[in-house]
């Protein structure tokens, strides 16, 4: 692969904001320091004035739809969307079709992105009420995760029963990703509603039948559960005020039980849906302003740890249907860090915490294998940021196979410009290169 200088930039990296370079040689970080790179200047340059370099972004929690559903999107397109975003590796949820319950369905999700991925991924198992056999077979080294529905999203992964769930959080040989929404709270809300409409339930009553009640309990109910049993809970997409207030505020390394936030949880808010409507219909729910500000802040001090995309995506014409028949999910992989960085510029969030939150805390609290850093030694995962460049997203510009976003139309001021993944620019001021092969990620367990 030869030789990369990344020069004249300003390096956002741990604690340090410096200017200075970064020396590639073919997969590895082999030199980084501030001023001026004195050595012999390789063939390839790129010359970052003006710009950031950060670590590539490692998103914990996407749904690619390979196999099954691959109308909707598949790994090729979603990963080349994901690189155009900054991504350099994911992991990718098993509520597929068919459902990734069993290690050789598991083994087949690996094998189609060894073909297919532009990124580095993994994938994780999904638990259900019946395969705690499959679950001890988890090779912690290549697995990232066990995702646990206590309340159900999609299809029939709900697990609901106590001794399932103790004898899971207590024999899981991985990190537990768990999807928190009480079914009951949920079941009981929806029955209130079609009493009142019937079948004319609009998208703004979402969050208040995927309710803060809905979430609290169960992610409550999660914790309680790690707590007895010393288990490695990571909690996804909280939503709420009340459920920053369950995740403790200290150093990552410091914690067992912790949390993950996504980027619609921090952009929009409930008054949203009179303009979007099921466009920005996920679950959890969207909720209040005060929930979205309590998010932000949950972030930089530390009681949320990660941030995320639950990039989930489906068909126009499936958006386009009644709320009741709407599928709930949406695409954003492309477009999370140009998010990030409009919070960034309007005050609410700092630089470092981003990068803190969607590069380095993933590959910590994941323990992924020599990535998340911009460190000596490891490999080459890198994102270059303008962050003065204005563009409009339009349908021309969406990646995604879906074609759509729940940011169409609006006008981003920072744009991702080179995408470097162990060693290789695959992404550089618009072209991508889609015959990348990304890595399988390993873990230090």
């Amino acid at each position: 692969m030869g030789k990369i200088l990344i020069e004249n930039a300003r390096l956002i990296n741990e604690s340090e904001d410096i200017l200075g370079y970064i020396l590639i040689e073919n997969e590895i970080i082999s030199d980084i320091q501030e001023g001026k790179y004195i050595g012999e200047r390789p063939e390839k340059i790129i010359d970052a004035t003006d710009k950031i370099v950060i670590p590539g972004i490692i998103d914990d929690q996407v749904h690619f739809r390979e196999p099954g559903l691959t109308y909707k999107a598949d790994i090729h397109s979603e990963s080349i969307a994901a690189v155009a975003g900054g991504v350099t590796s994911f992991m990718e949820m098993p509520n597929t079709v068919p459902q990734t319950t069993k290690i050789d369905l598991l083994n087949q999700k690996f094998d189609i992105a060894a073909e297919k991925s532009v990124a580095n991924y993994s994938f994780y198992l999904g638990a259900t009420n019946d395969n705690l056999e499959e679950i001890k077979k988890i090779d912690p080294k290549r697995v990232c995760g066990l995702k646990l529905f206590m309340g159900s999203s999609t299809g029939n992964m709900l697990v609901d029963d106590d001794n399932v769930l103790s004898a899971i959080f207590s024999e899981s040989p991985v990190l537990i990703a768990t999807h928190c929404e009480e079914e009951s709270i949920i079941k009981k809300n929806l029955e209130y509603y079609k009493n009142l409409y019937g079948d004319r339930i609009e998208p703004y009553m979402h969050p208040l039948i995927r309710s803060e009640e809905a979430c609290y309990v169960c992610s409550a109910r999660a914790v309680k559960f790690a707590e007895k049993y010393g288990s490695n809970l990571h909690v996804l997409h909280i939503s709420t005020e009340r459920e920053v207030g369950l995740f403790e505020r200290k150093p990552l390394k410091d914690k067992k039980i912790t949390s993950e936030v996504c980027v619609h949880h921090l952009w929009f808010n409930d008054k949203d849906y009179k303009r979007l409507g099921n466009f920005i219909k996920w679950n959890p729910a969207i909720k209040s302003e005060s929930d979205r500000s309590a998010l932000i802040k949950g972030i930089e001090s530390d009681n949320i740890d990660i941030i995320a995309t639950d990039h989930a995506p489906h068909s126009l014409e499936e958006k386009k249907q009644s709320y009741l028949s709407a599928p709930s999910g949406g695409p954003l992989v492309q477009h999370s860090i140009n998010v990030m960085m409009e919070l960034y510029k309007r005050g609410e969030v700092s630089l470092h915490k981003i990068v803190e939150k969607m590069c380095r805390a993933p590959a910590m609290r994941y323990s992924v294998k020599k990535r998340g850093f911009l460190k000596k030694g490891y490999f080459a995962d890198i994102a270059i940021i303008d962050l003065s460049n204005r563009w409009e997203v339009e349908t021309e510009n969406i990646l995604y196979k879906c074609k759509w976003s729940p940011f169409d139309g609006m006008n981003f001021t920072t744009a991702v410009t080179h995408t470097i993944i162990n060693g290789k620019i695959v992404f550089e001021n618009g072209e991508i290169n889609t015959s990348n092969k990304g890595m399988e990620l390993q873990f230090d367990r």
